[in-house]
C-alpha cells in the first residue's frame, strides 16, 4: 500500500531555483511511482516584497543586491537555464529579463488551492515568468494564466480586483518565517523533514526514500 506524504513547498514564482526544485521533486515522485502518494501544498515567499509595479531589470537587480560582477551573474544564469532544461523546463532569461512583484500571483495561488488547481497554476505561472518573460503582476496575464490552468477566468478577475487572500498570504508568509525559512525553495515533508534548495531529481528521490524508511 503506498505511503501518503504531506509536502509543503515554500517558494516564489520569481525564483529560478524554485522551478528547478519543483521539477526535481516531480521527477522524483514519478520515479517512486506506486511507493507513495503526495499531497503538495504551495506556500508564498516573496524574494522582493517591496518591488514596484513593472519590476526592474534582473541583471541590474542582482548586481546591486548581491554585489556580484555582471559576468558572474550571466554565467550563473546559464547554469540555471541548463539545470532547468534537465527537468524539462525552458527558461528564456537574458540581459533584458525583468524581475517583478509577485504578491498578486500568490493571492491567486491561495485561491487556486481551494479550487483544486494550485499545482497547475503554479506551473503555469513559472512558465509565464521565465519562459514567456511576461509580468506575473499584470492582472490580465494572471487571468489568462488562471484560465490556462483550468480555472474560471471571471472568478480569477474577481479575486484580483479585490483584496481577497491578501491577509492569508501575509499570514502564511509569516508562519514559514517563524519556522525558520529564510530561503527558497524549501520543501517540508510530513511537517518534519526539510529539503532545501533546487535539488536534482536523484537527490529528492534519495531523501524521499530515506523519509519512507523512517516509517
Amino acid at each position: 500500500m503506498p505511503r501518503q506524504l504531506k509536502i509543503d513547498f515554500v517558494s516564489d514564482i520569481a525564483c529560478p531555483w524554485c522551478v528547478i526544485g519543483l521539477g526535481g521533486l516531480e521527477h522524483a515522485l514519478g520515479a517512486l511511482g506506486d511507493e507513495l502518494t503526495a499531497d503538495i501544498a504551495f506556500h508564498p515567499f516573496e524574494l522582493n516584497p517591496a518591488m514596484a509595479a513593472g519590476g526592474e531589470n534582473v541583471l541590474e537587480h542582482i548586481v546591486r543586491k548581491y554585489g556580484m560582477p555582471a559576468a558572474d551573474v550571466r554565467a550563473n544564469r546559464e547554469r540555471i537555464k541548463a539545470r532547468a532544461a534537465d527537468v524539462g523546463f525552458t527558461m528564456n532569461t537574458s540581459d533584458d529579463s525583468r524581475i517583478y512583484n509577485t504578491f498578486d500571483a500568490h493571492r491567486l495561488l491561495a485561491w487556486a488551492k481551494g479550487e483544486g488547481r494550485q499545482h497547475a497554476l503554479k506551473r503555469r505561472l513559472f512558465a509565464l515568468n521565465f519562459t514567456e518573460q511576461a509580468d506575473p503582476g499584470d492582472h490580465e496575464a494572471l487571468i489568462a494564466a488562471a484560465a490556462d490552468a483550468g480555472l474560471d477566468p471571471a472568478a480569477a478577475r474577481d479575486v484580483l480586483a479585490s483584496d481577497r487572500y491578501a491577509a492569508e498570504v501575509r499570514a502564511d508568509e509569516a508562519h514559514w518565517q517563524r519556522m525558520g525559512i529564510t530561503g527558497v525553495p524549501a520543501v517540508i515533508v510530513n511537517d518534519t523533514y526539510l529539503i532545501s534548495g533546487g535539488q536534482p531529481p536523484e537527490e529528492f528521490e534519495r531523501q524521499l526514500r530515506h523519509i519512507l524508511q523512517q516509517g
